[in-house]
């Protein structure tokens, strides 16, 4: 039986375009803080950066401009619960609290002061779970006080690889045939402003590629998440942040029809506290999963049926620079 398959190009070759698409963006972007300083003409004395855009790498569901130090390790747990209302919310599983979505494990080491990679390791919230992660982010841009540079930019990119044991069914996400079907890749922009001291925003320009995808699903997916930062006290802020997946509509009915369920677009709330060495957020979110992967494209959870969910993510920093400890 001819193997089922979204699209008619070679999944090795995908990969490897992909791979070095992001590889260039990568390089591209060590060379672009060259580019845009150009343009926006950094002849003078230099100019003060804006810092402390946002406090923490993550908003709820959205990556942020901020990186750690250089020498720094930052240790980030993310949880999901369950519904809090609808037919799977309510008392019979304690609002939720009963069951888990998703969570996930990262650790994240700065390069430099503005260079991360870190590794993760994710539950999963979709029909594809067990997932690895690898990831980079480089703010390769600053806003500065005097505006001279309006944002700052990041670039964010991320693979994914399932380790869960491959599906029977054809026409499932999870009928891996090759390993490289097991790997989903993330890119994207971040561009952030802080306007004031108590209010910040973002927009994220996003291209999430999926090798391998259920039947007559996208492989390749453009997104733009919205965030924002409002300072309530010294130490609290709100927090939100929103994203619009661009799908096909056709393939888009397609799956509603196969699956009975609908594609939602994520929407996150949240309180952010600030306590000495740790970010700790308190939030609310449709979305199922923490993985970008996952949930840009498959969020299947409406607001307007209950089903939201209280998540948290807590951050600890750890410092290995020596002039830190002294």
């Amino acid at each position: 039986m001819p193997r089922i398959k979204m699209d008619n190009y070679s999944s090795d070759n995908q990969m490897k375009y992909i791979l070095f698409i992001i590889l260039s963006a990568i390089s591209s972007s060590v060379f672009a803080q060259e580019d845009l300083e150009k343009l926006v003409d950094l002849s003078g004395p230099k100019s003060e950066k804006v810092t402390a855009t946002f406090k923490a790498g993550n908003l709820i569901n959205l990556k942020t401009t901020e990186t750690i130090h250089r020498n720094e390790l930052d240790f980030r747990v993310d949880h999901r619960f369950g519904d809090i209302a609808g037919s799977n919310g309510g008392g019979k599983n304690f609002f939720g609290l009963d069951n888990s979505t998703d969570i996930r494990i990262g650790f994240d080491y700065g390069i430099r002061d503005n260079l991360n990679i870190g590794i993760a390791r994710a539950k999963g919230a979709t029909e594809i779970r067990q997932l690895y992660e690898a990831n980079v982010k480089y703010r390769f841009l600053e806003q500065t006080i005097d505006n001279r540079i309006p944002v700052s930019i990041a670039f964010f990119g991320s693979t994914t690889v399932s380790a869960m044991e491959a599906s029977e069914d054809q026409s499932s996400a999870a009928h891996f045939d090759r390993f490289s079907d097991r790997l989903n890749y993330v890119s994207q922009l971040i561009i952030a402003r802080k306007f004031s001291s108590d209010f910040s925003f973002t927009i994220v320009p996003t291209y999430l590629h999926r090798n391998f995808t259920a039947y007559n699903d996208q492989n390749n997916l453009f997104a733009v998440g919205l965030g924002g930062r409002v300072k309530v006290s010294n130490r609290m802020a709100l927090v939100a942040d929103y994203v619009l997946p661009f799908r096909q509509s056709s393939k888009k009915e397609y799956r509603e029809n196969v699956t009975g369920q609908r594609y939602y677009h994520a929407l996150g709330v949240g309180l952010e506290i600030e306590t000495g060495g740790h970010i700790f957020h308190l939030n609310f979110t449709n979305a199922t999963a923490v993985q970008e992967s996952q949930f840009i494209s498959e969020t299947n959870s409406s607001w307007g049926k209950g089903q939201f969910r209280w998540g948290f993510s807590i951050a600890r920093r750890f410092s290995f620079n020596k002039k830190t400890k002294e």
